[in-house]
């Protein structure tokens, strides 16, 4: 499958291992930099949605999704662990859940770009989960160098999940993400919260993305969870 991210902002938060390890699947290793875990909130909008050989599909090829993830690995290969991802759009909930076994839900979502500020809203429907904010860049594009946290927190090339008794792996392609870094207004955020993670106070790194062409594979199955 292929698809392109736009205007993606990575919020990030240190977050205590064992409040993790409570949420993430036993078959999956929590990772850490520097002995942190992080949590990442990660509103984004996608265009160009469609299977390899196929045109992108009328209604199914372009809408807002946002992320609440971790970092995990398996097998000494680090990757993505999703606690909930929100979308506007109901067969990519549908077709996510069932074929890569990741936890979408339904949303109303908006994006709305306005002299560089990303306006982004996302309620989550027959619930209180929501994100209300801005972001923006604020520096140039870097590619950051291996070793430093901004390289380990987003060069991960698969994410994990869990269903049926089993850990799947999905590979994931993409050039180095071009990253700048951001200010963010964030009025309400209950995204964690609904996963049962409480995030205090302002992210502790912000980063912003304008474009990213990315390729993801079919999941496979690697372990019995």
């Amino acid at each position: 499958m292929a698809q392109t991210w736009h205007d993606l902002l990575f919020a990030h938060w240190p977050v205590e291992s064992a409040v993790l390890r409570k949420l993430v699947p036993q078959g999956l290793a929590l990772d850490t930099f520097d002995g942190r875990c992080w949590i990442a909130v990660t509103p984004f909008h996608m265009s160009g949605i469609h299977l390899r050989g196929l045109p992108p599909l009328p209604g199914l090829s372009r809408f807002p999704e946002l992320n609440v993830r971790t970092y995990v690995t398996l097998d000494a290969k680090p990757g993505v662990y999703f606690f909930s991802l929100d979308a506007a759009n109901a067969s990519a909930v549908w077709g996510a859940r069932t074929f890569y076994h990741l936890p979408y839900f339904l949303s109303n979502m908006s994006v709305e770009t306005r002299e560089q500020w990303v306006r982004y809203l996302c309620r989550r429907k027959q619930s209180n989960t929501e994100f209300h904010g801005r972001y923006r860049p604020v520096g140039s594009v870097q590619f950051r160098q291996e070793g430093t946290l901004e390289a380990w927190l987003t060069e991960r090339y698969c994410l994990y999940s869990v269903g049926r008794g089993h850990v799947y792996r999905a590979e994931i392609h993409h050039q180095p993400w071009p990253l700048q870094d951001a200010e963010a207004e964030i009025e309400i955020n209950t995204m964690a919260a609904s996963c049962g993670i409480a995030l205090s106070g302002r992210p502790s790194l912000l980063h912003f993305s304008r474009k990213l062409e990315v390729l993801v594979w079919p999941p496979h199955r690697v372990r019995s969870a």
